[in-house]
C-alpha cells in the first residue's frame, strides 16, 4: 500500500505475460468474506500499475480471476489500444475461470464502444465481478456494470453492494492507481505533481545557482521513474538558463515524456539540451508576440512554440488537457512553482530532503512568494507519506483531495420514489437556477405566464409561477391587508419583486399568511408548474428530453426548494419537475405504443 500511496515505488519493470501465466495458481487469501475480497481487489490494483513508465499514461486497469482464494489468471492494460486486462486474465485462467470471481480495480472502459471486457468475462463463465470504483468519465460510468448484470453476472461494487469500511485498503489503492484520471475528469486539467529536492535548511541550490547535486543518486533514480509516469515535464526559463537540463526518463526504453518550457520573455539560449528534439519532444509556452526571431530559430530545430494571450500555469494546463495529457510533472524553480500552486493546478508534492546544509541568504527555496503572512495560512498536505531513500527523506502528499465523482443527489431516496430509474451511483444531473441557465426555463421565475384562479376563483393571467405561488400565501385570509397583498403581488413587474414582498410579509407579519400554508405550499407550486408546462408545449418537450436525468434546483441558500451547496437541500422544485416529467411520459406512452 505504501508503494501505491507514493505513486512511485512499484516495480520499475513489470512481469511479462509469460511470468504471470506460469504462476497462475497462487493463493492470495486463505480467509473468506470481506478480507478475501479486500486482498484480491488490492492485488488487482497492484497489477493495474504494471505498465507505469513503459507506456504513456493511460487509465490503469487490472483484472485478477480467483477461485477459493487462489489466483488463476491476471491481466493489465499495457497501453491504449492494446488487449484489455479482462481478456488477458481469461486467457491465463483458461478453464479454471468458469464459475470464478473476477476482481477489477475500475469499471472497464478503456475504449468507448468496445465490449471485449464484458464479453470475455461472460464467455469465460465468470459468475461474479467485484469492482473497486466506477468509471469516472460520464460517458462510460455504469455502462459496463449494467452490461455485466444483463449477462447474468453478479456485480458487487465497493461502497454499494460491498461496505467500503471493510474494503478500505483495496478501495484506497483502486483510487490511487487512477488518481490522475479522477483529477482530470473532475478539474479538466491534467493531474500535476510538483517535485523538488532541497537541503535540510530548505535550499534547492547554492546562492550561485549550482544545484548538482542536492539529492542522492537513489533519489534521482526515483525522479526518473516519476518522469516515466508523466506525459510532460514543465520547467521555467530560469531552469533552462542555469541548469541546461535534458529532462529525459533515462530508463533505456519505454515512455519518454515531452518537455514544456514556460517563458514569457523567451530570454532563452539559442543552444540548449532541450532543443535537441531527437531525445524528446519540446514545447515552449510563451506570451503572444514574444521575440519572433527566437521563435523562428527554435521552430527550425523542431521545437514547437505555443503562444498564449497571458502566459500563466492554469492556461498552460488547460492547453495540456486539450492535448489529452493525463499527468504532468513540474520540475521548476520557486518562481514558477508559486503561481502554479496559487492557481490550483498542483495536486501533489514530492519533496526530496537531503541531509545537507548549504545556507546563504540568497540561496533559492523550492516555492516562491504565495502572499501568506501567517502560519495559519500555510497549505497542509493530505495523505502524507514519508519514505527513506538512501540518505535522503522523501515526503509526499496531496494539496487537493482526490475527487469523489459519485453524483450528489439531494434527497436521493425521495427522488428514487418519484422516478425508480434514478440511481445514486449512475444518474446524470441537470442543475438549473437562473433563468439564463441552459435549463433555466424550468425555474419558477421563468417568464412564462400561467392562467390560474385569483382570490375570487375567476381564472386570470399570472406573469410567472412565482407570482402565483407568492400570492397564494395570503389567499383565504379574512384581512383587507391580505387581499391587498394578492393584488400587489399580481401587479409586480418581476418574479423577484413578487418573492421579495411575499417573503418579507411572511417573515414580519405571519398573521396575514394562510394558517395551512406550510401544508399546502408544495401542492400550490405543483399546480402552478403543471399549468405552465401544459400551456407551453415547447417547455413540456424540453422537460421530456431530460428523461434519465436528475433535476436539481441549484439555489445555494434555499434548502427547501433547492439542492443547497453540497446536496444538503431537499430539492422540492426538482422533485416536482421529475414528477411532472413522469406523468407527461405516461400520458405519451399509449401514443407511442400505437
Amino acid at each position: 500500500m505504501a508503494l501505491l500511496s507514493s505513486f512511485i515505488a512499484l516495480p520499475t519493470s513489470s512481469p511479462s505475460r509469460a511470468d504471470t501465466s506460469s504462476h497462475r495458481v497462487r493463493r492470495i487469501c486463505s480467509t473468506g468474506g470481506a478480507a478475501h475480497d479486500n486482498a484480491l481487489l488490492l492485488r488487482a490494483a497492484e497489477v493495474a500499475d504494471w505498465s507505469a513508465g513503459h507506456t504513456a499514461p493511460h487509465p490503469n486497469f487490472g483484472c485478477v480471476i480467483a477461485r477459493n482464494g487462489e489466483v488463476v489468471g491476471e491481466g493489465f492494460l499495457y497501453a491504449q489500444g492494446t488487449k484489455c486486462a479482462e481478456l488477458q486474465a481469461v486467457e491465463a485462467a483458461n478453464e479454471l475461470g468458469r464459475g470464478a470471481t473476477a476482481y477489477i480495480n475500475m469499471e472497464p472502459g478503456d475504449c468507448h464502444g468496445d465490449q471485449t471486457p464484458v464479453s470475455s468475462l461472460a464467455q469465460a463463465g465468470i459468475s461474479r465481478v467485484v469492482v473497486g470504483i466506477r468509471h469516472p468519465l460520464g460517458h462510460l460510468r455504469g455502462k459496463a456494470i449494467n452490461s455485466f448484470r444483463n449477462e447474468g453476472i453478479r456485480v458487487d461494487v465497493v461502497g454499494e453492494e460491498l461496505p467500503s469500511n471493510k474494503m478500505e485498503k483495496a478501495l484506497k489503492s483502486c483510487i490511487l492507481v487512477n488518481a490522475p484520471l479522477l483529477y482530470r475528469a473532475a478539474f479538466h486539467v491534467p493531474f500535476s505533481v510538483l517535485k523538488y529536492a532541497m537541503t535540510l535548511d530548505g535550499k534547492i541550490a547554492a546562492r550561485s545557482g549550482d544545484a548538482s547535486w542536492v539529492s542522492s543518486r537513489l533519489s534521482r533514480g526515483r525522479v526518473f521513474e516519476l518522469r516515466g509516469r508523466s506525459d510532460a515535464i514543465v520547467v521555467g526559463g530560469n531552469t533552462v538558463r542555469q541548469d541546461d537540463p535534458r529532462l529525459t526518463a533515462r530508463h533505456g526504453g519505454g515512455h519518454v515524456p515531452a518537455r514544456i518550457v514556460m517563458s514569457k520573455s523567451l530570454n532563452l539560449p539559442e543552444e540548449a539540451n532541450l532543443w535537441n528534439t531527437h531525445d524528446a519532444y519540446t514545447i515552449i509556452a510563451t506570451q503572444r508576440g514574444a521575440r519572433k526571431d527566437i521563435q523562428e530559430k527554435l521552430a527550425k530545430k523542431g521545437v514547437e512554440v505555443v503562444e498564449f494571450d497571458m502566459l500563466n500555469p492554469r492556461d498552460v494546463m488547460e492547453y495540456c488537457f486539450s492535448r489529452g495529457c493525463l499527468s504532468i510533472l513540474w520540475e521548476c524553480g520557486g518562481e514558477l512553482a508559486a503561481p502554479a500552486i496559487s492557481s490550483g493546478v498542483i495536486h501533489k508534492v514530492y519533496a526530496f530532503i537531503a541531509p545537507k546544509i548549504i545556507g546563504g541568504r540568497g540561496a533559492p527555496s523550492p516555492v516562491g512568494e504565495l502572499g501568506m503572512i501567517q502560519m495559519s495560512q500555510a497549505l497542509d498536505l493530505i495523505d502524507v507519506s514519508i519514505e527513506k531513500i538512501g540518505p535522503d527523506i522523501l515526503v509526499s502528499g496531496f494539496l487537493h483531495p482526490i475527487p469523489d465523482l459519485s453524483p450528489v443527489i439531494p434527497s436521493i431516496h425521495e427522488t428514487a420514489a418519484l422516478d425508480p430509474t434514478v440511481s445514486p451511483y449512475e444518474s446524470k444531473i441537470i442543475f438549473f437556477y437562473k433563468t439564463w441557465d441552459p435549463f433555466g426555463a424550468f425555474s419558477n421565475f421563468s417568464p412564462h405566464s400561467i392562467i390560474m384562479p385569483d382570490e375570487t376563483g375567476v381564472p386570470c393571467m399570472w406573469p410567472t409561477v412565482e407570482h402565483y405561488y407568492q400570492a397564494q400565501k395570503f389567499l383565504g385570509v379574512d384581512n383587507p391587508l391580505a387581499k391587498g397583498l394578492i393584488e400587489q403581488i399580481k401587479c409586480t413587474r418581476s418574479p423577484e419583486e413578487a418573492a421579495r414582498i411575499g417573503r418579507k410579509v411572511q417573515r414580519e407579519q405571519p398573521e396575514l399568511v394562510h394558517p395551512d400554508w406550510e401544508t399546502v405550499k408544495i401542492d400550490v407550486m405543483y399546480r402552478g408548474l403543471r399549468c405552465k408546462f401544459s400551456m407551453h408545449p415547447h417547455l413540456n418537450s424540453l422537460l421530456r428530453s431530460t428523461v434519465g436525468f436528475v433535476l436539481v434546483e441549484a439555489s445555494p441558500h434555499d434548502l427547501f426548494w433547492g439542492g443547497g451547496r453540497e446536496g444538503e437541500g431537499l430539492n422540492y422544485l426538482g422533485r416536482l419537475l421529475m414528477k411532472l416529467r413522469s406523468e407527461s411520459l405516461k400520458e405519451a406512452t399509449p401514443d407511442s405504443i400505437v
